[in-house]
């Protein structure tokens, strides 16, 4: 039903299937789904789901290692196994610094992103027709359709980036990865008057150059997986004809599911051994 009573149209459809269960302080008191405009919101949905799978991911591989066996591998160990190895091997060819953390980390990128983009499968309907059923008004089920997951993600990596280039470069190397590229500075002559300026323009470059990087990784996510989550809902309005194209829909963007995991984990990776390389 729309909220004025009358029929839910397509576009009330839509509108409702894209808002996240809200809550927020107004007046200093806690109040749900009356949020608009106000930046200390907090997507319940979007936070409960990603824990829900992050404890899954922790619960399901933790389960595996206590019952891993150097004999014949049961069929959990043997995935998990191999999602480990083909990590690890990714890490091994594109990560050229020393850290004992990178590999757990991409691990954990890949293996969380890819649960929370998997949940975009679950047919619209279901799990918001359930919470519905409960007095729940609004659930958005895909943590990566909402931007404030991904630039929470993108953001931790962005520190990482930082954490790492001064941890094996210093603080004044960082400086001068900022200051003394693309355009060098003349040192001596006539030129050293025109220095300042170049410093600052250099700033400046590498200053946006430093900050597109996670802005295009929480971007590039929730980009793909909001399409694929509006596609799937355009796809529910069709009604009952709806299986066929689902189930077409889903097919492709499983691929695009894993994808998206792996170009995060991939940049991850990119990004903090360029923030290790002294050159």
């Amino acid at each position: 039903m729309a909220s004025d009573g009358g029929p839910l149209t397509p576009g009330d459809y839509i509108t409702h299937h894209l808002q996240n269960l809200q809550v927020c302080q107004v007046d200093g008191e806690w109040a749900w789904n009356q949020c608009a405009g106000n930046p200390m919101t907090i997507n319940v949905d979007s936070m409960f789901f990603s824990m829900l799978l992050g404890l899954f991911f922790i619960w399901t591989f933790g389960k595996a290692a206590r019952m891993a066996t150097s004999g014949t591998p049961g069929k959990l160990q043997a995935f998990v196994e191999i999602i480990v190895d083909f990590v690890d091997s990714i890490v091994k060819d594109s990560f050229h610094g020393k850290s004992r953390l990178i590999a757990p980390l991409a691990l954990t990128v890949f293996v969380w992103v890819f649960l929370m983009n998997l949940m975009d499968l679950i047919p619209v309907d279901w799990l918001p027709m359930a919470a519905g059923a409960v007095g729940i008004p609004y659930l958005k089920v895909v943590p990566t359709t909402d931007i404030n997951v991904t630039f929470g993600m993108s953001i931790s990596v962005f520190t990482l980036i930082i954490f790492y280039t001064i941890k094996t470069k210093g603080v004044g190397g960082f400086l001068r990865e900022m200051t003394m590229q693309p355009i060098a500075p003349p040192t001596r002559g006539a030129g050293l008057i025109a220095a300042p300026f170049i410093i600052g323009f250099n700033l400046i470059l590498e200053s946006v150059a430093l900050l597109a990087k996670p802005l295009s990784m929480s971007l590039r996510l929730f980009g793909n997986l909001f399409a694929g989550e509006l596609i799937f809902i355009l796809i529910a309005i069709v009604g009952i004809w709806q299986l066929p194209l689902h189930l077409g829909w889903a097919v492709f963007h499983l691929l695009i599911v894993t994808l998206q995991a792996f170009i995060f984990m991939m940049l991850t990776i990119a990004y903090l051994s360029l923030a290790t390389e002294e050159h």
